[in-house]
C-alpha cells in the first residue's frame, strides 16, 4: 500500500504544479472538441477518490459536498469557474490524499459497501477502492498534459 501511496501522492502533486503555474483561463478553457477542462479534471479526481473511499465507508467526506455536484462524475463542466474553487482545490489536492492515508493506517475504514464502476472494475475493499482512485488519477493527469498542449 505504501508504494500505491507514493504514486498517488506524485500523481497529486503534479497536478497540483500544473494547477500554480497555469493561467486561470488555461485552467477553465474547454478546447472545441472537448467536454472538459483542465480545471475539472483535477477537482474531478479530487472528488472521485473521496466518493470511492469515504462514502463507499460510509464515512463523512473530507470535503466541500458542493464540489461532488460541480465535479463529480456526470457534472457538466463549464468555463464559469469561481476561482475560489481553484483555491479549495489547489489546498485540498494533496492535502486529502495524505489525510486518507493517516485515515487509513488508523483502520478508519472498517466498512466498504461494494461498487461496480463504469469501467466495468468492481470495487470489494477500501484497498481495491483507493488502487482504482490511483488508476483514475493517473488517467485523468493524462487528458489534462493532452489539454495543456491545446490550450
Amino acid at each position: 500500500m505504501e508504494k500505491l501511496f507514493e504514486t498517488a501522492l506524485f500523481t497529486r502533486t503534479s497536478m497540483l504544479n500544473i494547477l500554480e503555474n497555469k493561467s486561470f483561463e488555461e485552467l477553465v478553457t474547454i478546447p472545441v472538441h472537448f467536454r472538459n477542462s483542465v480545471f475539472w479534471n483535477i477537482a474531478h479526481v479530487l472528488v472521485t477518490q473521496q466518493l470511492l473511499c469515504y462514502r463507499l465507508s460510509g464515512l463523512d467526506l473530507k470535503i466541500r459536498e458542493d464540489m461532488v455536484t460541480k465535479y463529480g462524475k456526470g457534472s457538466l463542466a463549464t468555463e464559469n469557474i469561481d476561482e475560489s474553487d481553484i483555491r479549495y482545490v489547489k489546498e485540498e489536492l494533496v492535502n486529502a490524499m495524505k489525510n486518507t492515508f493517516v485515515d487509513y493506517n488508523n483502520g478508519m475504514f472498517k466498512h466498504f459497501k461494494p461498487y461496480m464502476t463504469s469501467a466495468g472494475i468492481e470495487l470489494k475493499s477500501i484497498d481495491d477502492a483507493f488502487g482504482f482512485s490511483t488508476f483514475h488519477d493517473g488517467i485523468h493527469l493524462g487528458v489534462v498534459l493532452s489539454l495543456m498542449k491545446i490550450v
